[in-house]
């Protein structure tokens, strides 16, 4: 047993066609064929005969009164659908300038879930901070207790502290502002040697925090 087929074939009418006749005119046939009226007017339509629209397609031509140059602006406009596009990290036309993952749909939750997942690693890093922070609160450590001394430090204490003393130590006792001065050159060593060594302490605890 042999099935009709149900395919609309090449060249039958549009099963939408209205109840008339050939635009085209003189022609007395049934129109059963749609063709746009312009390029401005896609979705607006004649209704032609098979060989009129033949005729009239043959002769259509979209780009039709425009200059190259419009021209090529109109294919790469095609190339993002005729919708808007900026480079990638400019300012849209909304004025925004940064990707913001709030503007997304996000039904499955994925970004979310992620960002929940950031927030809790950040807040690990901090408990994990704020854990060796209270670690060197408890006792001095032996070889800082010099270097402290010298910047007239008390511990606890934080690294930007000990920058803060130390440059003003450093002006006051560099040689360059203590002409004349034959303990200043040593003085400096001394403090700048202090300097280094708890740098160094806060270097490593910043490294095992990480």
């Amino acid at each position: 047993m042999q099935r009709k087929s149900t395919r609309h074939r090449a060249f039958d009418p549009d099963p939408d066609a209205p109840d008339r006749c050939c635009d085209h005119p003189g022609c007395s046939e049934p129109a059963g064929y749609r063709a746009p009226k312009g390029r401005d007017s896609l979705n607006n339509y004649f209704w032609f005969c098979l060989d009129h629209v033949r005729e009239y397609n043959s002769r259509w031509d979209y780009y039709r009164g425009m200059t190259p140059g419009q021209i090529e602006a109109h294919l790469r406009a095609d190339v993002s659908w005729q919708r808007p596009s900026w480079k990638l990290g400019t300012a849209s036309a909304g004025g925004k300038a940064e990707f913001n993952e709030d503007d997304i749909l996000d039904p499955l939750d994925i970004l979310g879930a992620t960002r929940r997942s950031r927030a809790q690693q950040a807040r690990n890093a901090r408990d994990r901070k704020a854990s060796v922070e209270a670690e060197r609160a408890r006792t001095v450590p032996e070889p800082l207790r010099q270097p402290l001394a010298t910047l007239d430090l008390t511990w606890p204490v934080s690294f930007d502290d000990v920058k803060t003393r130390y440059r003003n130590l450093a002006r006051r006792h560099h040689p360059d502002t203590n002409i004349g001065d034959q303990g200043a050159e040593e003085r400096f060593k001394t403090i700048s040697t202090a300097y280094a060594v708890l740098r160094t302490h806060f270097t490593r605890q910043d490294d095992l925090v990480c």
